[in-house]
């Protein structure tokens, strides 16, 4: 058995389907399928249950995941303390981070990164912030955006200043009533929005809401003109020039989203994890 093979355990049990493990992972159905006909014979017993929606862990299955878990951790563990001994940069980088700060500001990072540490191996999570803080325990760095993490160690990237976005103009002298179109994030977004509308309820009235998944459907929306949208300067620059616009603002001063780099304290003694700090930090983002 390979490492390869129980993080394949792993990732088809966190997913729940074959076709969605290895869309995950980058190869083709088949050969997960394959895979975990040779795993399953290995240990002579079936992991999964195949049903009609998804994969069922086994008795079996749910002790195999469990020395799954051990074997990779311990492995981690091992290829750190080699790290940490050997002066080199190697070992493994585990991070989770806001998917805005992925697609916009990681890659070029990581890009740096791993040209320069080569033999860095680099586990990376997306998502909203809300869930990579239920989960922090388990990366070294989390980049999260909205409230820091108060039990780590917590470091501001950038604020991002808010704006409100439309196909029509805002008048200064009318109250506005369009619908507001909102993307899927976590709980301080909505509440820096509610809070701003509450304070400019005689200037601006949602009449509805459109909710979609995703920032930059959220824009395409705005674009075609289905309302209006707040959306992140570190999102919008390019679009100040050709929509309607006005920042969000309360008592004079900008509402704005923050992004924290977070970690626990100590981590930076593994050379791995301490070069990536650096470079985050040393990043300059707006």
């Amino acid at each position: 058995m390979k490492i390869d093979d129980y993080k394949l355990l792993l990732k088809l049990n966190e997913i729940g389907t074959i076709r969605g493990a290895a869309k995950a992972i980058l190869i083709s159905q088949p050969a997960v399928t394959q895979r975990l006909k040779y795993i399953e014979e290995y240990f002579g017993e079936p992991i999964f249950i195949r049903t009609s929606k998804n994969l069922v862990l086994t008795p079996a299955g749910e002790m195999i995941l469990d020395h799954a878990n051990k074997i990779i951790t311990e492995e981690k563990t091992i290829k750190n303390a080699l790290a940490q001994s050997s002066g080199e940069v190697q070992g493994s980088l585990s991070i989770a981070c806001s998917s805005l700060v992925s697609q916009r500001f990681l890659p070029s990072i990581l890009g740096e990164y791993t040209n320069a540490f080569p033999k860095v191996t680099i586990d990376l999570v997306t998502g909203i912030s809300e869930d990579i803080k239920r989960e922090h325990k388990n990366y070294h760095v989390c980049i999260i955006r909205g409230e820091k993490l108060k039990e780590t160690v917590s470091e501001l990237l950038f604020e991002d200043p808010l704006y409100i976005f439309d196909t029509e103009p805002f008048p200064s002298n009318k109250l506005k009533e369009r619908p507001l179109i909102s993307f899927k994030s976590d709980d301080s977004m909505h509440e820096l929005v509610d809070n701003w509308l509450y304070h400019h309820q005689q200037r601006i009235k949602p009449i509805k809401m459109l909710r979609v998944d995703q920032i930059e459907t959220c824009k395409q929306f705005m674009e075609q003109g289905l309302g209006m949208a707040v959306l992140p300067k570190s999102v919008s620059e390019t679009m100040m020039d050709e929509y309607p616009h006005i920042p969000l603002q309360l008592d004079g001063n900008p509402v704005t989203r923050d992004t924290w780099v977070c970690y626990q304290e100590g981590v930076r003694n593994l050379p791995q994890v301490d070069q990536f700090l650096s470079a985050v930090l040393n990043e300059k983002f707006l």
